[in-house]
């Protein structure tokens, strides 16, 4: 019988904008593209057995998973000089030793019901073309919640959860962006949590 040779992960880390938070990067895709997947606590983490192992480390305050990386929140008491390396060398023996980050039971991505208007078409558009990639280096991710009276609301999740500097980027960028390319539809844009 063959074995198949064990997985040789290499990570790599990237600060963003929120100093509690740290990016792990690996040299392989960890979800499918334009999936992601947030767990802002060790019970929303039941399904994803690496979450659920991180929760394990007492500075650990949330965990999120998309494209090829996993970024780590800890908590602000905790330096990360002190914890990255154990951050960083518990996911890679995690994915070398071949374990799933996600069991059969972990939720997917859910469609979006009922017909779109124009106008959350091109809010999609413009989340997906020019404000998406920018949150994504940053190891967090935006989606569309709604459109009412003028107002998108996004969810952020991932290090844009409870980064000091997001409000600035919502209403300074983002905000500002859709104004100015929506100027009759869009007034206001605003984050849930």
């Amino acid at each position: 019988m063959l074995q198949t040779a064990p997985k040789n992960i290499h990570i790599y880390l990237e600060s963003n904008p929120n100093p509690n938070s740290l990016k792990f990067v690996l040299n392989e895709v960890l979800v499918p593209e334009g999936m992601s997947f947030d767990f802002p606590d060790a019970e929303s983490a039941a399904d994803a057995p690496l979450a659920a192992e991180l929760f394990s480390y007492p500075f650990v305050d949330r965990v999120f998973y998309m494209s090829n990386f996993v970024t780590v929140t800890k908590k602000a008491d905790t330096e990360w000089i002190e914890v990255q390396n154990t951050i960083k060398e518990h996911i890679k023996s995690f994915l070398e030793s071949g374990k799933l980050i996600l069991d059969q039971k972990a939720p997917t991505v859910d469609a979006d019901a009922g017909e779109e208007t124009e106008t959350v078409k091109k809010i999609k558009t413009i989340l997906d073309e020019y404000i998406r990639p920018a949150v994504e280096q940053d190891g967090g991710a935006i989606t569309f919640h709604s459109f009412k009276d003028k107002k998108v609301t996004v969810t952020l999740q991932g290090s844009c959860s409870g980064c000091p500097s997001s409000t600035i980027t919502l209403k300074s960028g983002i905000e500002n962006l859709f104004k100015k390319m929506m100027p009759e539809e869009v007034e206001e844009v605003e984050a849930l949590g």
